[in-house]
């Protein structure tokens, strides 16, 4: 594994939750114990996921249900992220959204209008069916001058029954469409490393960052300055992936497991 003496103390720690603290719907080994140790040891910490779909109530549930406990307010979506970046860009401001709860109530909490007359933005995100005719309007209000923003440029996400087009597949259809590209708010821009950090009040230079995939994890925490984990619990499983990118995490561990003992 590629690793180096135990590094730290970090002050505070992000995640990725898929693939990281759950594989399939079942917590990874050390998950909780790891969650229990940051809690115990007073260290800020959020864990982040580009799964727009579910609020962070929702997903404090449903990982409870699974056997994970992770508190309501240390969980960042990337519906939150585009919530963040859009009040900071244009508060009060109107959009027409593709997506579900977590993306509307994330953009309600921001006092932004939903609608389709004339919305200042064109927002996507994940949902469980996309909708042609929601599309085919997306296209519409765009190529009349809504700016287009999109929650994440993940192209596929998990199910049971396999893979699933996600938002960056649909974003790639619309873009064909209207000949505008988004501003993919989520993971690897590192824009959603900063806002998490500033929610937590923490630095990037004593902050570790902790994920399963190199081409969004890995990325977005090299670029946010911060110490980078990959572990091979989720979509990295091996090596040789890795060593398929120009860039390289500071460490590789098999599991979340193996970093229980850097926490001070």
């Amino acid at each position: 594994m590629l690793t180096m003496d135990t590094p730290g103390p970090f002050d505070s720690w992000l995640s990725d939750m898929d693939g990281v603290l759950v594989h399939e719907g079942v917590p990874v080994p050390g998950a909780n114990k790891l969650i229990e140790k940051l809690q115990t040891a007073g260290k800020r910490f959020l864990v982040l996921t580009n799964n727009s779909i579910y609020t962070p109530r929702d997903l404090h549930v449903r990982l409870k249900n699974s056997g994970l406990t992770v508190p309501e307010g240390s969980i960042y979506t990337s519906a939150m992220a585009t919530a963040d970046f859009l009040h900071s860009q244009r508060p009060a401001g109107s959009a027409y959204v593709i997506g579900e709860a977590g993306l509307t109530t994330a953009l309600h909490e921001i006092d932004y209008v939903l609608t389709d007359y004339r919305p200042d933005y064109v927002v996507l995100g994940e949902t469980r069916r996309y909708d042609f005719g929601a599309i085919t309007t997306a296209v519409r209000l765009i190529k009349s001058g809504a700016r287009f923003i999109a929650t994440n440029p993940d192209a596929t996400g998990p199910s049971l029954e396999g893979i699933l087009p996600a938002t960056g597949a649909v974003a790639a259809m619309i873009s064909e469409a209207t000949g505008s590209d988004p501003y993919f708010v989520g993971k690897p821009n590192p824009l959603m490393m900063r806002n998490a950090l500033r929610r937590i009040d923490a630095h990037s230079e004593s902050t570790v960052m902790i994920g399963d995939r190199m081409d969004t994890d890995m990325l977005s925490g090299l670029e946010a300055g911060l110490e980078t984990v990959l572990v091979l619990s989720g979509v990295t499983d091996s090596m040789e992936e890795v060593e398929k990118y120009p860039f390289r995490p500071n460490h590789v561990k098999d599991s979340v497991a193996d970093l229980i003992d850097w926490i001070e």
